[in-house]
């Protein structure tokens, strides 16, 4: 066999270049696809527990945080308000939180660790929407009765500011509490226990 006018040095240049070509090709295609079996960034952080830095939210006013993708409302309720849990007390469903979702570790009353410090995931135990802030007394469109808490705008339902439903309302539940814990005193670590911190 005649290799009359074939470049062998030229052939053993294509043929390894083609070969680092397609190496590169074939690696190229397996990261992503090995990299598609670990749960991505966000998916990680979506169960990760979440710092907040409480140390500006002033007296009677709400702060809102984000855990596992569902707002947790942060309120620094005053000695008024936490003397207003109690006066209405006869008109809820669950004043007592038996049946409600919360850490075993919150006072079931107030529903919190330190009681002038309340978080609540924000969303309406009823269709899922998100209740507001209505931390003002006896407003003209919630009644004379009214002493603070949330409403929620889809179908009507009142809880107090502690997050506890009143009678008679869509809600079948209280707000949930999440699990949280101090890491100090302006610190609030969310998503990790209080007895496990």
């Amino acid at each position: 066999m005649s290799n009359d006018g074939v470049n062998v040095g030229r052939r053993r240049f294509l043929v390894a270049a083609t070969s680092v070509v397609g190496a590169a090709g074939a690696v190229g295609a397996a990261v992503p696809f090995v990299g598609s079996w670990f749960p991505s960034a966000k998916a990680k952080a979506a169960g990760a527990p979440v710092k907040v830095n409480v140390s500006k939210i002033e007296p009677g006013q709400q702060m809102i945080a984000e855990w596992r993708g569902q707002p947790v409302f942060i309120v620094r309720r005053t000695p008024e308000i936490l003397a207003n849990l109690k006066k209405i007390e006869g008109q809820l469903s669950d004043p007592d939180s038996k049946n409600s979702t919360q850490p075993t570790y919150v006072d079931p009353e107030v529903r919190s660790i330190k009681p002038e410090l309340l978080l609540l995931v924000g969303i309406c135990t009823h269709l899922g929407c998100s209740p507001t802030f209505r931390p003002e007394v006896a407003p003209a469109d919630l009644g004379k009765d009214w002493v603070g808490g949330y409403f929620c705008p889809c179908h009507g339902s009142h809880y107090d500011l502690a997050g506890r439903v009143y009678k008679s309302q869509p809600a079948p539940l209280n707000l949930p509490v999440p699990p949280h814990s101090y890491e100090s005193d302006s610190i609030i670590v969310i998503g990790v226990d209080q007895e496990k911190a």
